[in-house]
């Protein structure tokens, strides 16, 4: 059975990334980076397997794309 993702704060993505917040999120609105989601009222987060595809490939990384349901 697969683990459920985790949920990776903001201190964490600075240092697995070795970035800082300002990089972070401009390279989020450049589409560079994995986009953080919503988990409270005051809380976002990333998931931990979108932040270990970007560690593993940087320069290479892009989101990934949801396969819909065929037309």
């Amino acid at each position: 059975m697969r683990q459920p993702d985790r949920i990776v704060r903001l201190k964490t993505v600075l240092a697995r990334t070795g970035l800082s917040r300002s990089t972070i999120y401009r390279k989020m609105a450049e589409g560079t980076f994995p986009a953080k989601f919503r988990i409270s009222t005051n809380g976002a987060g990333w998931k931990e397997s979108d932040l270990d595809r970007w560690v593993a490939d940087p320069a290479g990384w892009r989101p990934e794309v949801e396969v819909g349901h065929g037309r």
